[in-house]
């Protein structure tokens, strides 16, 4: 094992007394080949081109002698520190840290970035990156080859936002370019980058929060499976406040999910979606309706994209859900939604008749599906008397592996 590890970051800037005491002590050094090629590099340490970091622990796990990593901005968030402390290779690390590659960027955009989400996007997760940079207003975005801002631009499809591309920061080729998100798939970009995601509805609101990243809302929206009234709109059939909790509670929605809301009608269960930190679709037949969850996502402070037609027809160029929550259409639009194959799909009937039909096509699109008769009472607190009733069933299907 090697007798020491000291992991180095580098963000272009002259390296710390530090640094170059850990690196003239090396006798094997692993780094990228601009890292590599720094002079303070000893000539006779063994060199180590950086690729997988799990194949560089191994070889620094089986070194005879002082190993140092070299790694672009601070290598503790998201970087290589993590792999390397794995316990699989029983390395001990010291770490000489750098400014983080997301700072640099905001810090060459002339913004703050104590509200911002920051993910990673690497080719299996670039969908669920995508999905947060839908769901937030401001989001960094750590690329990797194949899962650049060409590949997030595309994604986002008719969802507008304005990119900050830094590319190889804090090299000679460092070069940040602004530009909406519809052009970036015309260019070729270089990596390493960081792409700096803003837009959408309350973008740039001034204030200082208390906690970094997303903030959980204002306390005037403290809970969820709020009251129709708090949506700005008389709720429709099938939209009472108890059946869009237990919906709600099937799919639990969460940040990196993308929600399909169909037959959004006041867009109570969509906003509360959102809420929660997901990407949602809101969908609907009826012009007034997407008007109202527009108004309402507004009101909320939250991201929808809404979409105007008539269910199944308008899911075909829809990206993929992860869970959906059917308010309209019946059974031929839950066969069209299990086709698709997100994880999670509820839908509810007036009666048994639609209730099996549904339970059908959930079960015939491999679906276990679950049902649930859900009675809720509205009572007048100052007399004690009925003031509504609803009964509705409630179906839920979970995708199996088949």
């Amino acid at each position: 094992m090697a007798d020491r590890v000291t992991v180095i970051g580098w963000d272009g800037s002259p390296l710390t007394d530090a640094a170059r005491s850990a690196l003239a002590a090396a006798t094997l050094v692993a780094g990228a080949g601009h890292h590599l090629a720094l002079p303070e590099v000893p000539p006779a340490a063994e060199r180590i081109r950086l690729g997988s970091v799990d194949l560089a622990a191994r070889r620094i796990a089986g070194h005879r002698g002082t190993a140092v990593v070299l790694a672009d901005g601070d290598p503790g968030f998201f970087g290589v520190v993590r792999t390397l402390r794995a316990p699989r290779h029983g390395l001990e690390v010291e770490v000489v840290p750098a400014v983080s590659s997301v700072a640099t960027a905001f810090a060459r955009a002339g913004m703050p970035w104590d509200d911002a989400v920051v993910v990673v996007a690497h080719g299996r997760d670039l969908r669920r990156a995508v999905n947060v940079c839908r769901a937030h207003t401001k989001v960094a975005v750590l690329t990797s080859p194949g899962a650049g801002p060409a590949e997030l631009a595309l994604l986002l499809g008719p969802v507008h936002r304005t990119f900050v591309i830094c590319e190889e920061l804090g090299t000679a080729r460092e070069q940040v370019t602004v530009l909406t998100s519809d052009k970036a798939a015309d260019h070729a970009w270089r990596d390493p980058n960081v792409v700096i995601v803003l837009g959408g509805t309350g973008a740039g609101t001034p204030g200082a929060g208390w906690i970094a990243g997303r903030d959980p809302g204002p306390a005037a929206a403290r809970g969820w499976a709020l009251p129709a009234g708090a949506y700005g709109g008389t709720p429709g059939e099938g939209e009472s406040t108890e059946l869009r909790a237990a919906q709600l509670a099937r799919l639990g929605p969460r940040v990196g999910d993308l929600v399909w809301d169909i037959g959004s009608g006041t867009g109570a269960a969509a906003v509360e979606a959102a809420r929660f930190g997901a990407a949602v679709i809101a969908v609907d037949r009826d012009a007034d309706a997407c008007g109202r969850a527009i108004s309402a996502a507004r009101h909320h402070g939250v991201q929808l994209q809404v979409v105007h037609g008539t269910a199944p027809h308008v899911l075909e160029d829809l990206p993929e859900p992860d869970v959906v929550r059917v308010g309209g259409g019946g059974a031929p639009v839950v066969a069209a939604c299990a086709e698709r194959r997100p994880e999670r799909i509820v839908a509810h009937a007036a009666n048994r008749d639609d209730a099996e039909a549904v339970g059908r096509a959930l079960a015939e699109g491999g679906y276990a599906v679950e049902c649930a008769l859900l009675q809720a009472v509205d009572l007048d607190t100052t007399a004690w008397t009925e003031r509504e009733r609803s009964v509705v069933f409630l179906l839920s299907g979970r995708r199996t592996h088949l």
